[in-house]
């Protein structure tokens, strides 16, 4: 019960069963008298066909997981995606999982909601120990929870960036378990970092009685950021893991899922949310899962490794015929990096001018990081910003094989990305010495 069929349903018998969820709602019966404030009534009939009438939302004031007694179908329709993802969650890899459900916040303010969960847990805490990663909403996350995050930069193993253990468990003796909130790790992340060694913090979280959040927001299609997460709670304690809807399940922005080991846990992290909550990232998850069948997912995930291993082998031969070099990241299942010593050598404009030759070319999330960015966030002060460090070696740009990514794809971007490399040495080759002339005039 409550799993995803094995092959996927056709438009007009997933239509059937949303009208048969949807006449279960009160604001479709016939005949209805609804003298409330909150009663379902919708002013264009386009915006309730987009919502296939399912107006009244999911949960209650108090539980965004309860039931409304005047939306039955609306509740079901709730109760079914959180079973299916949680049966797509243990097909993906994290098979003991114990309890997950949808809700209509990215993974950003997902992670605040389990913050705040434990902030009742944990009444002396103030700080939450978190390795470096350069992306703004999970810090943001540990920010607008009320916390002061205690950022431990990572180290440099070759060409990889990995989480330094000593760093985190010296922070904690300094700090005092007590006051640490939880540490709060990651999984997917962009080249050259790489997911944080999650079976020996989860080690550390249960020998000091620490709590542990991972943000694993595109690591559900990775079989290996799963298996990190699975063997972490094996071995040592992980509380919570929070995915994206739309990076793992090819859906409009909007929803997250929270799951984790502890039924009772996941169920205090749901009864935090304020108020009634938005069904559309619900539905639209409820749709995909049974539009693709539980085969049709297993053939996207198998279609994306090897997508990836494609995209690792192209890049690399094109990255040799300019002197560059694919940077050997090997625990990073999803993201690639190529550096660009040679643009950077001449003049570090070069290389913001190949992300903008590549972004007006139609080319989306390739991500140029050149050195010695600054950037501040929420008060704090990153050097190196974006490259996960303070100092990377070199500059570099970044890609990634993702779910749903077909080789044309591939074979588009490298052939775009050859046209701008020429380009850009073409163009520095003159105007670039042709500038710094003109300065010194």
């Amino acid at each position: 019960m409550g799993k995803c069929p094995e092959n996927g349903w056709d438009e007009s018998t997933l239509e059937l069963f949303l009208h048969e969820l949807a006449i279960m709602d009160s604001n479709n019966f016939l005949g209805n008298c609804g003298v409330g404030e909150r009663e379902g009534r919708v002013a264009s009939s386009l915006v309730a066909r987009r919502h296939y009438r399912f107006i009244h939302g999911i949960g209650r004031s108090g539980d965004i997981s309860a039931v409304q007694p005047k939306a039955a179908g609306s509740s079901l329709l709730n109760k079914i995606t959180n079973s299916l993802v949680l049966d797509i969650i243990k097909l993906a890899g994290v098979h003991t999982v114990a309890n997950c459900f949808v809700v209509p916040m990215a993974t950003g303010m997902s992670l605040t909601l389990c913050f705040l969960t434990l902030r009742h847990k944990r009444p002396k805490a103030k700080y939450i120990i978190w390795p470096r990663i350069d992306q703004k909403s999970c810090f943001k996350s540990m920010i607008t929870a009320g916390f002061e995050p205690v950022v431990i930069e990572n180290v440099l193993e070759g060409d990889e960036l990995r989480t330094d253990l000593k760093a985190v468990e010296a922070k904690v003796q300094e700090l005092g378990p007590d006051y640490i909130l939880c540490i709060h790790s990651t999984t997917s992340c962009f080249a050259p970092r790489v997911p944080d060694r999650l079976e020996e913090l989860a080690v550390i979280c249960a020998n000091y009685g620490i709590p542990h959040i991972v943000n694993n927001a595109y690591g559900v299609q990775s079989s290996k950021c799963m298996h990190l997460i699975q063997q972490g709670a094996r071995v040592g304690r992980i509380d919570a893991f929070v995915q994206s809807l739309d990076k793992n399940f090819m859906v409009p922005v909007g929803g997250a899922i929270i799951a984790g080991f502890n039924d009772s846990f996941i169920q205090e992290i749901s009864k935090m949310y304020p108020g009634r909550a938005s069904a559309s990232p619900s539905l639209d998850v409820l749709i995909t899962l049974l539009s693709l069948g539980s085969n049709g997912y297993k053939k996207l995930l198998k279609e994306r490794k090897e997508m990836f291993s494609y995209l690792s082998n192209q890049i690399k031969k094109l990255s040799e015929a300019y002197n560059e070099r694919l940077l050997h990241t090997p625990h990073n299942p999803i993201s690639l990096a190529v550096t660009l010593k040679t643009l950077d050598e001449h003049h570090e404009e070069a290389v913001t001018q190949l992300g903008s030759m590549l972004f007006t070319r139609q080319v989306s999330g390739a991500r140029v990081v050149p050195l010695g960015s600054v950037q501040t966030v929420s008060g704090y002060t990153f050097r190196g910003f974006m490259s996960h460090t303070n100092n990377y070696p070199c500059a570099y740009l970044n890609a990634a094989s993702a779910i749903g990514m077909k080789m044309q794809d591939v074979d588009l971007f490298i052939k775009r990305l050859d046209k701008c490399l020429k380009a850009v040495r073409k163009e520095q080759g003159y105007t670039w010495r042709d500038r710094a002339w003109r300065k010194r005039k």
